[in-house]
């Protein structure tokens, strides 16, 4: 055997105990081993980390603010909150049945009207082809009325808090003698069922990036090894059983 032979043998071992080594710390980073009760012996189990996978406040990615649907806002809403808050509103809409317009449309009777229908005002163009007030059109518009309605004339600027408008809009239920009923709440099963789509989509990204850095550490090793097999021969070694030029 010759110098060459061993010389990739011992490249080969080497990659071998590098690859071994740099699959160990990778395990470690994504499965911490948990220990239970203060026992001496670590846990067999890798509990993966889903609140830093799905970046929560234990992880690196951006803590996404919690989406409750407007059924589940409305059944909780209070309507002397929402009046307190139509206080804004007072300058510019009349609520009172039969009461004129001001600078704005009578708000009577409001959920369910065809938007640009109120008798007697001058609504734009855009206002009068946005369609009926359902809630979650309310919703929309008094988060942002220029962004919902562009062209609109209203100079209200909105209200971004999803809690205060959900009171007021339970305050716009109450001013009718027909009050149009809520949205239902969302099922929680679909709700959890939605969770636990994000959740998996979200531990498949992170096996899927681990997998790639597991790949790339992979690829360097194996370069790493032939470059070091190629210095090796580059040094000239010639095996002890290679024949002689001109021999027999």
């Amino acid at each position: 055997m010759g110098d060459l032979f061993w010389n990739k043998v011992a490249a080969a071992v080497i990659g071998l105990v590098l690859m071994v080594m740099v699959i160990g710390v990778v395990g470690d980073i994504v499965f911490p081993e948990e220990q239970h009760g203060g026992d001496e012996h670590a846990s067999l189990a890798y509990p993966i980390d889903l609140e830093a996978v799905m970046g929560g406040t234990g992880g690196t990615g951006p803590v996404e603010e919690e989406v409750i649907d407007l059924g589940t806002l409305l059944a909780n809403a209070n309507a002397s909150s929402g009046e307190r808050t139509f206080r804004r509103c007072v300058s510019c809409h009349n609520a009172a049945p039969g009461a004129g317009n001001l600078q704005g449309p009578n708000l009577w009777d409001v959920v369910g009207r065809e938007a640009g229908t109120y008798p007697g005002f001058a609504y734009t163009a855009e206002m009068s082809a946005h369609g009926p007030w359902t809630y979650e059109a309310l919703d929309s518009f008094i988060e942002n009325p220029r962004a919902d309605v562009p062209g609109t004339a209203m100079s209200f600027a909105g209200i971004r808090n999803e809690e205060d408008r959900a009171d007021l809009l339970a305050y716009l239920q109450t001013l009718s003698d027909n009050p149009v009923a809520f949205p239902a709440p969302a099922a929680p099963e679909a709700e959890e069922e939605m969770a636990g789509d994000e959740m998996m989509e979200g531990a498949e990204g992170e096996m899927t990036e681990t997998a790639g850095d597991i790949e790339d550490q992979m690829q360097a090793l194996e370069e790493a090894g032939e470059a070091v097999i190629d210095d090796q021969a580059g040094d000239g070694a010639m095996p002890e059983d290679a024949p002689e030029e001109g021999g027999n």
